[in-house]
């Protein structure tokens, strides 16, 4: 009697992978930073963020996720052979330079919370959270790592034991969710910008669709376009997959801006500049058990987004030069693959140790990120509407309306960007 329900639950286990990592990652220690931020200075006001970019993630992330279990191929595989080599190139040289800024200030932020829990220098523990995090994605096995990176996403149920360590008036938390008051200052629009900009990130397309690939080389079928054998259960694996993972992202992100709006907020503190200074100052407010959840968590959300990281840049300067790419592969047989992730990670970590004011260089990151990720988003839906690219696999009207919504929607934000910076 007790075999089948344990099967169903470990099949749908299985399910969960690239789409609830992916998802996870997304809320990394800069990404704490923003939501704290957004909930210390504008209180319960900013909880709708997460419900209006939950459908728009899903559906970005979804399109990113068919095309490379349609394809076989990666993004920026795509894109080189559909598109002009200096944009690809472009295109992916920006993504370097964002996802290196956003590991070195997630290393910082990891290596922060540890100082403030158990003391030592910040930089030590820094230099030892990025050597760890490379170890891991170097020496252990795809099938073995993807497990580590699955329960490492349990650390992100810390923010919500954080929000119920405090006190709630949840009706008033649901009824400015659904009914804030908004407002058109500069401030206002600026962290909308910040929390949308943290939110939809294109490193999150490019790992999504590589470990779709990687699922492949794992033993899990060929491309769809070339074995369409099973396709229905395949796409819908990717639905449940991404809906929950993003789900879980933007669940977060409501609960991290709600403990800060109810604590940090409500008190006078609304200048929250990093993940660190976000758990120093709600020590005094929700007690040191509180403390201890946020600072935890930002480790290890840390050990799960700077592997993401590491492994999206690599990702897309390997299928730009068609190395030999992969995690389920030894060090020797993709040299080039396993270099462009520890050049990413120590990169992050030697950046910790310049002059360069990691806040400045969070931001440019973010406005990198938000520059490149409209014509990203813009390409990917071109490449998942064209049948020479999908097959008869070509994305369908509401998949089309949620990911062109998403697209918009930071074109949108980038234009703010640019006019509130003025």
């Amino acid at each position: 009697m007790s075999g089948p329900p344990a099967n169903k639950k470990e099949s749908f286990l299985r399910k969960l992978g690239p789409g609830l990592i992916t998802g996870a990652a997304d809320d990394d220690p800069s990404g704490i930073a923003t939501y704290s931020q957004a909930g210390a200075q504008f209180g319960l006001d900013m909880l709708w963020t997460s419900l209006v970019t939950f459908p728009l993630m899903v559906g970005i992330q979804i399109v990113s996720a068919r095309i490379g279990r349609v394809t076989g191929e990666g993004l920026a595989a795509n894109i080189r052979r559909l598109y002009p080599r200096w944009v690809l190139l472009m295109v992916v040289a920006l993504l370097v330079v964002a996802n290196t800024i956003n590991i070195a200030a997630d290393i910082a932020a990891m290596g922060e919370a540890l100082q403030l829990v158990i003391g030592g220098g910040e930089h030590g523990h820094a230099i030892i959270f990025g050597v760890v995090s490379l170890l891991l994605q170097v020496f252990i096995p795809y099938h073995r790592y993807v497990r580590v990176l699955k329960w490492l996403t349990l650390s992100l149920l810390a923010y919500v034991a954080v929000a119920f360590s405090v006190h709630i008036d949840w009706a008033r938390a649901i009824q400015q969710s659904v009914a804030p008051a908004l407002s058109f200052n500069p401030d206002f629009i600026a962290v909308v910008v910040a929390v949308f900009g943290t939110t939809i990130s294109p490193y999150l397309f490019f790992w999504q669709a590589s470990q779709e690939v990687e699922e492949l080389r794992g033993g899990n079928g060929s491309s769809l376009k070339s074995t369409p054998i099973d396709a229905r259960a395949h796409l819908r694996r990717i639905k449940i997959d991404t809906y929950i993972g993003m789900g879980f992202s933007n669940l977060i992100a409501f609960f991290i801006i709600l403990s800060a709006a109810v604590t940090l907020h409500v008190s006078g503190i609304t200048a929250i500049q990093t993940s660190a200074q976000a758990a120093q100052a709600l020590r005094p407010i929700a007690g040191e058990f509180s403390f201890l959840l946020f600072s935890l968590g930002i480790i290890g959300t840390g050990m799960l987004a700077v592997p993401v990281l590491a492994g999206a840049t690599a990702y897309a300067v390997a299928d730009s030069f068609g190395w030999r790419q992969g995690l389920d592969r030894k060090l020797f047989e993709a040299t080039e693959f396993y270099t462009i992730i520890a050049l990413a990670t120590l990169g992050g970590v030697l950046l910790d140790f310049t002059p360069i004011d990691p806040i400045k260089a969070l931001f440019w990151s973010a406005v990198i990120n938000g520059v490149i990720a409209v014509p990203i988003m813009v390409v990917m839906m071109l490449m998942a509407t064209r049948s020479e690219v999908m097959g008869p696999f070509v994305i369908r009207r509401r998949l089309k309306i949620l990911g062109w919504l998403a697209t918009v929607a930071m074109a949108l934000a980038v234009i703010s960007m640019v006019i509130t910076a003025r």
